[in-house]
């Protein structure tokens, strides 16, 4: 049977924690790579308008996958002050 506890030991939360900003560090050096990607390509093509039709693809595809990331860092780095923030209280028995 799942059992869903109304409170997590703060062994459980710290687990998570851990594993969040894991993932938040393996992101932001995605990020810092394709920041990389892009400048290389917009060099290779010599165009750094992104509202230049001859503006390369994969520096337009790669834009768009550093801003799903930054969306996703975001996301998770406001679940972590959120979580660190709102730490349940029990009543004493």
């Amino acid at each position: 049977m799942n059992m869903h506890h109304r409170y997590e030991t703060v062994r459980g939360r710290a687990g998570r924690e851990s594993t969040i900003s894991k993932m938040l560090s393996d992101l932001v050096l995605a990020c810092r790579q394709i920041e990389t990607d892009i400048a290389t390509e917009e060099a290779r093509a010599g165009i750094h308008d992104r509202s230049d039709a001859r503006y390369p693809i994969l520096a337009r595809s790669l834009n768009e996958r550093y801003a799903n990331l930054k969306g996703t860092i975001a996301t998770l780095e406001q679940r972590v002050t959120g979580s660190s923030q709102h730490m349940p209280v029990t009543d004493a028995a």
